[in-house]
């Protein structure tokens, strides 16, 4: 994890596959949901890494027209999510970036949560891991009328947390979050983390 030097006032984080290592969970709840909801196409974690950051609604509708499908996107997500809960279990907190917000607080610097993903779900994995009580301020694709690589999520974390946009860095596992909050004005760190099989 390469964090670039500044006097930075505020940090936002991406959830999954950043504070949480949730995304190979995520994965295979893609593949379930999509077996029952008629998406005949081969699912790779390639294409599911390319739109990492992008909400899941959007996800199910870009995925309809590149492969030629017809399914719900509410239902997809439905199974999905359904999938997901059923296994979050095998969710893990990514201590490296955990323990760098947790300093940042202890510090008296704001940090904030801005994820592309649902809310309900985004809450109910950092109750798992057990980081919820550690951001108050959360901002999921339900607040916002565009996800990643938009700049509205991180845009309005940094407005919820008082700090201006230059100001702010952003910790990041997916290039259209990268791009989102390039497109911010902000600076950002590249999470890769070796997400468990």
């Amino acid at each position: 994890m390469d964090i670039p030097k500044g006097n930075f006032e505020g940090f936002i984080f991406d959830h999954d596959g950043t504070l949480s290592l949730s995304m190979h969970v995520h994965f295979d709840g893609w593949i379930d949901s999509f077996r029952k909801n008629g998406g005949n196409f081969e699912f790779t974690r390639e294409i599911a890494q390319s739109y990492a950051g992008v909400g899941m609604h959007d996800t199910v509708e870009i995925l309809n027209e590149r492969y030629g499908c017809s399914m719900n996107p509410q239902q997809v997500v439905k199974d999905q999510e359904a999938y997901f809960f059923a296994n979050l279990d095998k969710v893990m907190p990514f201590e490296p970036v955990v323990n760098f917000a947790r300093m940042q607080t202890a510090e008296g610097k704001p940090i904030s949560v801005a994820s592309g993903g649902v809310r309900e779900t985004v809450i109910r994995t950092m109750e798992a891991v057990g980081i919820a009580d550690l951001f108050r301020i959360i901002v999921t694709q339900d607040d916002v009328k565009h996800s990643k690589p938009a700049p509205d999520l991180f845009l309005l974390a940094a407005e919820r947390m008082g700090v201006a946009p230059e100001k702010c860095l952003v910790f990041e596992d997916s290039h259209l979050g990268i791009e989102a909050a390039n497109r911010a004005g902000m600076a950002s760190c590249l999470v890769q983390p070796e997400d468990p099989a």
